[in-house]
């Protein structure tokens, strides 16, 4: 019989992994309003990438440096190998931006977004060949039921052709810098906190971001207070909100199941582009948008 200390412990175990829960399908629900953002950016979207991690980095860092004067002060990078680490979060989440707003010049949006949403696909198969994790079969097919109701729910607008293959191929490759990252955020959790690897590597993604957005030819100033709040809102919400959310909830949860978790994303950006920008949302998107719910709930059963 289990004495008093271990179901405390279990109990602790299982509240802290409901609110890593929440945390993720919130932060996926934050995120999902970046596309939105980005729409009624005024600036091209490699300086709107730019500005997503510019504004974000000064509350990020403000969070870090109180984090600092708390009495239980976390873990700060002390080595090369540490800084490495976070470096290389940074720039796969910097080449997430930059490759997949590539991929929408080069092929439809509707395209680039189903590819770029792969990512689950990418995670789960390092985490086997890499990591040496195993995953159920309840898992896997919650992972194939979440990417068919992501394709349903592209379905209208997803178009074929050769002409489209470098774009396609760009918002594929936007999967594995986004895969990358959330392997690699994954990692890192075990060593620090959010609000550290936010800040680091927000900072070298912002810097990465920086050339990309110059040699673009784009304009880095908006013409109107509105245009700024648009950017403030991206870095707020989206990434120092909707990011750090997730980034907290890898300390608890498998990286495989939240890349999967976050193909909320797409089915809350239709949502919120019917209700915000007056898209059409048909039964299919609606169709579509159900069966990924149902995806993830199943791969969270097959998780445990």
């Amino acid at each position: 019989m289990p004495d008093a200390s271990s179901l405390t412990t279990g109990t602790r175990g299982t509240a802290t992994e409901r609110a890593a829960l929440i945390a993720l399908l919130t932060g996926a629900l934050a995120i999902a309003f970046a596309p939105i953002f980005v729409r009624l950016s005024e600036l091209g979207p490699s300086a709107t990438a730019f500005w997503r991690l510019g504004f974000a980095i000064p509350a990020l860092w403000l969070w870090m440096a109180l984090e600092a004067k708390g009495t239980n002060r976390p873990r700060r990078p002390s080595s090369l190998t540490d800084c490495a680490r976070l470096t290389v979060a940074g720039l796969f989440f910097a080449g997430d931006l930059a490759v997949w707003h590539w991929s929408i010049r080069y092929t439809s949006v509707a395209n680039s977004t189903l590819l770029a949403n792969f990512a689950p696909i990418f995670v789960t198969l390092v985490s086997w060949l890499v990591f040496k994790e195993r995953f159920s079969r309840k898992f896997l097919a919650g992972l194939g039921l979440a990417l068919c109701g992501a394709m349903v729910l592209m379905g209208q607008s997803l178009t074929l052709s050769p002409d489209h293959l470098f774009g396609d191929a760009l918002g594929l490759l936007t999967a594995v810098f986004y895969g990358g990252y959330i392997l690699a955020v994954g990692r890192l959790r075990a060593d620090f906190s959010t609000a550290t690897i936010m800040t680091w590597s927000g900072a070298v993604s912002g810097l990465a971001l920086l050339p990309i957005a110059l040699l673009s030819g784009e304009s880095l100033i908006a013409g109107s207070a509105g245009g700024w709040a648009v950017l403030l809102g991206l870095a707020l919400v989206s990434h120092a909100g909707g990011q750090s959310l997730i980034t907290y909830a890898l300390a608890h949860l498998p990286a495989a199941f939240s890349s999967v978790s976050l193909l909320l994303q797409p089915a809350a950006a239709a949502v919120l582009a019917w209700a915000l920008l007056a898209e059409p949302l048909g039964l299919l998107q609606a169709l579509g948008g159900a069966v990924v719910l149902a995806g993830i709930v199943t791969a969270r059963r097959g998780s445990r």
